[in-house]
C-alpha cells in the first residue's frame, strides 16, 4: 500500500540524525512494548507480515505522529481486536473483562530464548526455476496494491541491474492477506542514482531487494525501446 511508512526518497522530513552511543531502548515502556508484541506473535494468530501491514495501515496523521514503539503498540492493539483477543475496553483498561479464548497458550517463559534463537526462516523450495540471473537488467513494476507490498515507491518503474539471487522466499504480499506463503524467487536489484531521481540523485546507487513478481524484463543497455 502506498502508506505513510514508505518515507525512501521523500523529502521534507529533515536530516537523518544519528545518536552517539545510542541505547536499545529509550524508555522502560518500549522494552515492554517490543516484549508484549513478540509474545502476542507467538500466539500463532497472525504472522509477521500481517504485524508489518497492521502497523503500516494506521492513518498516516497517527503513524508520522507516533515514535517508532508507539507505532508498534498501535499495530498490536489493532491484531488483538481484529483476533477477537481482547477489546477496546479491555485495551484501555489495561485488564481483562472476559475469559480468554479456548486453545490460546503463550510460549512458557523458560521456552522464548530458544524460540527467539530459531527465529523465523522465509526460505523456501522453489516451484520453479529463476527467471532471471546476474547482470540482467530488470525494471521494477510500477504497482499500487491496496494490501501489504514491500516494493518501495521510489524504484517503481525504474531499471536496475539483478546483482544476487537469494533463492525463493515467503511472498510477503500474499501472506499478509492470509492467502499462503506462495514462495517467489527473491533478487537483490542495483539501480543508480542518477536512474531513480535524474541529474539531482545524490547516492551512487541504491540496492532493492525484490521478489520476482515486482520486477519484469527491461531492454539491455543501449537497446532501442
Amino acid at each position: 500500500m502506498n502508506g505513510p511508512h514508505d518515507l525512501g526518497g521523500a523529502m521534507g522530513f529533515g536530516a537523518v540524525l544519528p545518536e552517539s552511543d545510542e541505547p536499545v531502548f529509550h524508555e522502560a515502556w518500549e522494552r515492554r512494548a517490543f516484549a508484549v508484541t513478540l509474545a502476542a506473535g507467538f500466539l500463532g494468530r497472525w504472522n509477521i507480515d500481517m504485524a508489518r501491514s497492521a502497523r503500516e495501515s494506521l492513518p498516516p496523521a497517527r503513524y508520522l505522529g507516533s515514535s517508532y514503539y508507539e507505532i508498534w503498540t498501535l499495530g498490536l492493539e489493532r491484531l488483538l481486536q481484529s483476533r477477537g483477543l481482547a477489546s477496546a475496553a479491555e485495551i484501555g483498561a489495561g485488564r481483562a473483562f472476559d475469559p480468554p479464548l479456548p486453545g490460546v497458550r503463550a510460549v512458557p517463559a523458560q521456552a522464548v530464548a530458544g524460540v527467539l534463537a530459531r527465529g523465523g526462516p522465509t526460505l523456501r523450495e522453489a516451484a520453479a526455476p529463476a527467471r532471471w540471473r546476474e547482470g540482467d537488467r530488470v525494471r521494477a513494476r510500477n504497482i499500487h496494491p491496496a494490501g501489504h507490498v514491500r516494493l518501495p515507491r521510489y524504484v517503481r518503474g525504474h531499471v536496475g541491474v539483478i546483482t544476487a539471487i537469494h533463492g525463493a522466499h515467503v511472498f510477503p504480499d500474499s501472506n499478509a492477506l492470509g492467502l499462503g506463503e506462495q514462495p517467489q524467487w527473491l533478487y537483490t536489484v542495483e539501480f543508480s542514482g542518477r536512474e531513480l531521481w535524474g541529474p539531482d540523485g545524490t547516492a551512487d546507487s541504491v540496492c532493492v531487494d525484490c521478489w520476482e513478481s515486482y520486477l519484469e524484463s527491461a531492454p539491455s543497455e543501449g537497446a532501442a525501446g
